[in-house]
């Protein structure tokens, strides 16, 4: 799979998890290069507390286009260290 944004791959892994009809990669797969912390967080019933990344390409920035759960519950615990993505982010084979 892989997350493409504004013409480039931004993650790309053999092994991403779905949940919820979104696929969650690796971190290791993101192009950390493209990635700043943001300071939103939202909270899941179920997951827990998310955090978000901006993702930048080529000099534009996607607000909070990319998020993941640091410490996610007991029931999410599959996607910690996993990075999901929306706002724009094609997420492809």
């Amino acid at each position: 799979m892989k997350a493409i944004w504004n013409g480039e791959v931004i993650a790309e892994s053999n092994d991403t998890k779905i949940v919820e009809g979104n696929h969650y990669f690796p971190i290791e797969s993101i192009n950390k290069n493209n990635f700043q912390i943001s300071d939103t967080h939202t909270v899941c019933h179920w997951k827990g507390t998310a955090s978000y990344y901006n993702v930048e390409v080529n000099g534009t920035i996607n607000r909070d286009a990319a998020w993941f759960y640091p410490d996610p519950s007991g029931l999410a615990e599959g996607i910690k260290d996993h990075v999901a993505f929306w706002k724009g982010v094609k997420v492809t084979r």
